[in-house]
């Protein structure tokens, strides 16, 4: 009994890991990285396995983490616990994640940090505690058994506030380091000091006495210095403010707030490190005006090569000067970069001193037409290679190519997301262009404005319809987002290697068309309405090489026409052969129409069907006519229906004998007797009913008559309808049954089982005949 209970708890519990499991996987990708961000939890899910590689908890409201959450999950390498409420971790709860690589914790309630979280942690190489509640790192050094550690992101914003020597024992390099202290009052000299390489740290630290101290400790280890939050630079601080001459090459100020003598004391600190080589100023704030007098005295900036300045605002904008009293230090920038800080102008004398500039970026500014020419004056910018002004208010593009003409170097222009609507016929550029981009600029056509110079022609998100325009040189063409229905003729454009014609109009390409590109390398046409034709499906799906073309392919290739095709892959659409083969099944269709009509035609022929077709209308005809009235007055003792061949022996014999007999016979003969202008159906109709007997004289010429016919098959009609036996045959001629028509069944019915009276050819004998058909008449 305790056996089976046993057995039953085990497979329960296997039972209950395997569902969870499966549960699990829904949320992992092929890499079994699984994302259960922002899902409410509460604790980790259980039933974590050994093939989970990465593990996205962020969001929830995890409060703990035990020492079985991740005891199975020992190929963790990333594990994401940002944004929790977790107060507290189990010591051992990593002991097992010996391959983890990145673990996040930041953002959460903890109150103190325990260096046995970490000591199994081998393989980690980027550690994010920032965000927490602890005020210091530790009675014991924290880090010491993370060799591999080489991204650190400690502190926080209101608790933080001491940092000693141990916090950073074991550590000797890390790539990147962020110290979060705003509150930080306590740094014991040295702290920093024991790391001896830095490649960018990052400061948001507020007291100035004790960034100082930072500073001095980092003045040999640090590449990169980066400093945030900094709303006040008072000038006793900036006079204590020293980064030494040593090892630091990029400064960076982010959101900070610069007036005209802070940013002129910092000038004059960044001076004094000899391998300075990048300045970046990025989301801060000038309360200036741009006279620094105290940079006057400054005979060079030392080794700096680029500045960086993006989104600075400034709250005296329309009082800013020239900034004359930097001129003499702008001679080795090599690259600047103002992004995005209402730059409307560049005095033409200022422009004049970047002698060694090669890159400049005016982008997200304030240029204009009439600016340009004062920014852009002759002699400016002498060695400029790279220009960016896109995203500006300039509309005149032959006027900013006439600008850059004196440029003798000058190969690339990035003028997109401005308003170039309409383009000059001729433009005077430099003639080393060999980048253009006028992406985004509302142009509807392109003329011959555009140098044919050009290697790399970026116009992206315009309205042009088509392109023609001849670039013998032209590698890259970029003409996404447009509303071309065709590809670029080859002819003008011989020479490109990689076409991105995506989100336009194109219905599609042939062979031939891609065959004219002998050098396309890339053709990116994602995106596009493809009307997926017989034609069009047959080459890129049997094409040779078409994957290796296309970019892209085949997901971003869908049908849009026809609809039996519509959103299927270009590469797995099939079109039915009727869709494939119009004209020759419209052909085959006409073909066998034609053959049905000429069997259908044969077939009536050898059928009689048009007689009996003329037969059933006389029949409907005749049916139409209400029925003989039996006591309706007979004017006929006989209707005679024969041939026109026999008409002498009717005429001349039959008629003679019987009308003049004594008592005589009144007969209905159609040529001396019919009404005339009447229907001839309604005549023999009317006819066979006024009289007591129809007289049907057989001949071979008879059952060749087209009106006999009707007459016997009226006469048949007679015959059942009211069941009578008026119909009297007289055999003029000898007749074999095998001529007589099959469609005259009555014929031969009645010739088989009614008497019929043959014309004797024996003179003696004729009498008898008389005397029978006079009998016969009379019954």
């Amino acid at each position: 009994m305790i056996k089976s209970v046993w057995s039953f708890w085990v497979l329960s519990v296997v039972g209950a890991a395997s569902l969870s499991a499966q549960h699990l996987r829904r949320f992992c990708d092929a890499s079994y990285f699984c994302n259960y961000s922002a899902m409410a939890l509460d604790a980790i899910p259980s039933g974590l396995t050994d093939d989970i590689t990465g593990l996205n908890l962020a969001s929830n409201a995890i409060e703990q983490v035990s020492k079985m959450d991740l005891k199975f999950a020992v190929n963790l390498r990333t594990l994401l616990l940002h944004s929790n409420r977790i107060q507290t971790i189990n010591d051992d709860a990593f002991r097992f994640l010996v391959k983890l690589e990145h673990l996040d914790l930041s953002k959460n309630n903890l109150t103190h940090l325990s260096p046995s979280w970490f000591s199994h942690l081998s393989s980690l190489r980027q550690l994010n505690i920032k965000g927490n509640k602890y005020s210091h790192l530790g009675g014991t050094p924290l880090f010491s058994d993370l060799q591999k550690l080489r991204f650190l992101y400690l502190g926080n914003d209101a608790y933080f506030s001491t940092l000693r020597k141990q916090d950073f024992e074991g550590i000797s390099i890390l790539e990147e380091l962020e110290i979060e202290a705003q509150s930080l009052r306590q740094y014991e000299q040295g702290s920093l000091k024991s790391i001896g390489h830095i490649d960018h740290i990052i400061l948001n630290v507020h007291s100035p006495h004790t960034l100082i101290q930072i500073t001095h400790d980092i003045t040999n280890s640090v590449v990169c210095f980066e400093l945030r939050n900094i709303q006040s630079l008072n000038s006793s601080y900036l006079r204590q403010f020293s980064l030494g001459s040593a090892a630091v090459q990029k400064v960076i100020l982010r959101n900070v707030v610069l007036s005209d003598y802070s940013a002129g004391e910092i000038a004059l600190i960044l001076s004094g490190l000899s391998q300075l080589h990048e300045l970046e100023v990025v989301d801060s704030r000038f309360t200036g005006v741009g006279n620094l007098k105290e940079l006057q005295g400054l005979h060079s900036a030392g080794t700096l090569e680029v500045i960086t300045v993006r989104n600075l605002t400034s709250d005296l904008f329309f009082s800013v000067t020239d900034f004359s009293t930097v001129r003499h230090l702008l001679d080795k920038i090599v690259r600047l970069t103002f992004e995005n800080t209402k730059v409307f102008m560049v005095p033409c004398e200022l422009s004049k001193s970047f002698h060694s500039l090669e890159y400049l970026d005016f982008s997200v500014n304030l240029l204009q037409d009439l600016t340009m020419d004062f920014s852009f004056c002759m002699n400016s910018f002498p060695k400029l290679r790279t220009l960016n002004i896109s995203q500006n208010t300039l509309s005149d593009l032959g006027n900013v190519a006439t600008r850059l003409a004196h440029l003798v170097n000058f190969t690339t222009l990035d003028a997109s997301r401005n308003n170039f609507n309409r383009m000059p016929k001729s433009c005077t550029w430099p003639q080393s262009l060999k980048f253009l981009n006028i992406s985004g600029c509302k142009i509807n056509s392109l003329t011959t404005c555009i140098p044919q110079s050009l290697e790399v022609l970026d116009v992206s998100s315009n309205n042009l319809n088509y392109f023609r325009l001849s670039l013998p040189q032209l590698r890259e063409l970029y003409i996404t987002n447009n509303k071309l229905t065709t590809l670029p003729d080859a002819t003008f454009i011989s020479s490109v290697q990689l076409m991105v014609v995506r989100e336009n109009k194109l219905v599609d390409f042939s062979e031939e068309q891609l065959g004219k590109f002998v050098q396309l390398e890339m053709l990116d046409a994602c995106t596009n309405s493809f009307s997926c034709s017989c034609q069009f499906l047959s080459f890129v799906q049997s094409g040779e090489g078409i994957s290796k073309v296309l970019v892209g392919w085949p997901e971003n290739y869908i049908c849009d026409s026809p609809s039996t095709v519509k959103g299927k892959q270009v590469q797995v659409a099939q079109l039915s052969l009727t869709e494939c083969h119009r004209t020759l099944v419209v052909f085959l269709i006409c073909i066998l129409m034609l053959v049905m009509l000429m069997v259908v035609a044969i077939l009536c022929y050898k059928l009689h069907a048009i007689w009996y077709m003329k037969m059933t209308w006389a029949w409907l005809q005749a049916k139409r006519k209400p029925r003989r009235d039996l006591n309706k007055e007979i004017c006929y003792d006989a209707f005679v229906s024969y041939s026109e061949h026999d008409s002498g022996w009717v005429e001349n014999v039959m008629v003679q004998e019987l009308e003049q007999a004594n008592p005589p016979f009144k007969l209905c003969l159609h040529k001396r007797d019919f009404m005339p202008g009447k229907w001839i159906v309604d005549n023999i109709i009317d006819s066979i009913e006024k009289s007591y007997k129809t007289l049907f004289v057989l001949s071979k010429h008879f059952v060749q008559s087209e009106w006999c016919k009707y007459e016997l098959d009226f006469s048949h009609f007679r015959l059942f309808d009211e069941n009578n036996d008026a119909a009297v045959l007289i055999l003029l001629e000898p007749i074999q049954e095998q001529t007589i028509p099959k469609r005259f069944c009555k014929l031969r019915r009645l010739m088989n089982t009614k008497t019929y009276l043959e014309w004797p050819r024996d003179d003696n004998q004729q009498q008898i005949f008389w005397f029978n058909l006079r009998t016969a008449l009379k019954s």
